[in-house]
């Protein structure tokens, strides 16, 4: 699962583009007074306004073993939220390494540095290094409901967790990483989990893919 572009809603537009643009140094596309769009590697992230909008979980891919010189880069920028106590997290399961910090709306940013995903081009870390989206949070009551929509619609498998807490859904790729908004909250600050809305393209088994959340349900745009 190859995340192109993703959408999502601030009520925050002006700082967040200070901070995505000014702070983190990336490529701006395009922006007013009510959206922009930032580009990262191969994916995009547009910021739209919406009022009262709500917190998000997003992970971007670095580069294998990159994960100490990415979290020099970000200290340098931005304070590093720890995870059971340390500033980089070891997902051995997941052959995979992550750190984490917020943005302006208190969305938790993961860094994920996954073994033999991608071999870094330079031994420094930067902007640049950045590959493209990794994971998005899915907020729900009903995570076997939304599993079987992405199933038969996507074809998109469970690559970890259970029906009741926690689903990851997709691959190594990319992945929605599904949660039940009554049972857990987001690691590694334990920030309560809202049902943010999102559109996303995406392509999976080499077909392109329109998904929209939006009132807890999940439409596929064709």
């Amino acid at each position: 699962m190859k995340i192109h572009k993703l959408q999502i809603y601030s009520d925050n537009i002006k700082e967040q583009l200070r901070f995505y643009r000014d702070q983190l140094n990336l490529k701006i596309n395009d922006y007013s007074e009510d959206h922009f769009e930032v580009e990262t590697g191969y994916s995009t992230i547009k910021f739209q306004y919406k009022e009262n909008a709500t917190a998000y979980h997003i992970a971007f891919h670095i580069p294998d073993n990159q994960h100490n010189k990415a979290l020099e880069w970000v200290k340098e920028r931005v304070p590093v939220l720890e995870g059971n106590g340390q500033e980089i997290v070891d997902f051995m399961a997941w052959n995979a390494k992550s750190l984490y910090f917020y943005d302006e709306d208190k969305n938790i940013i993961e860094f994920i540095s996954r073994k033999n995903f991608s071999k870094p081009e330079s031994a420094l870390f930067s902007e640049r290094s950045i590959l493209g989206i990794s994971e998005v949070g899915l907020v729900t009551e009903n995570i076997q409901e939304k599993f079987k929509f992405l199933n038969s619609n996507f074809q998109l498998e469970k690559y970890d967790g259970d029906f009741e807490h926690f689903c990851a859904i997709g691959d190594d790729e990319g992945l929605l990483i599904t949660i039940n908004q009554k049972l857990k909250d987001w690691f590694p600050t334990d920030d309560k989990a809202y049902k943010s809305e999102f559109e996303i393209e995406f392509t999976h088994k080499e077909e392109k893919h329109f998904l929209i959340f939006e009132n807890d349900k999940l439409k596929a745009q064709h």
